[in-house]
């Protein structure tokens, strides 16, 4: 599980520092992108959904799912 976490950081990150950055070098119109990643984790743990664990839990099957919406 300690790698799903670590890829799904690597994602996040990713994602806000390339909007960032895209914002910096192009077009502020690029931080909406970034704010919709923000929204995202936010909502994630109440709606128990994080659309970047659920292309890792389709990508990594032999791993124990993360936040598979289940409310075990």
């Amino acid at each position: 599980m300690g790698n799903k976490i670590r890829a799904h950081d690597l994602t996040t990150g990713v994602l806000y520092g390339g909007t960032a950055l895209l914002a910096a070098v192009h077009s502020t119109n690029w931080l909406w992108a970034t704010g919709a990643v923000a929204a995202l984790q936010i909502v994630s743990p109440l709606t128990r959904f994080c659309p970047v664990y659920a292309i890792l839990n389709k990508v990594m099957p032999h791993t124990d799912p993360v936040q598979d919406g289940s409310r075990a």
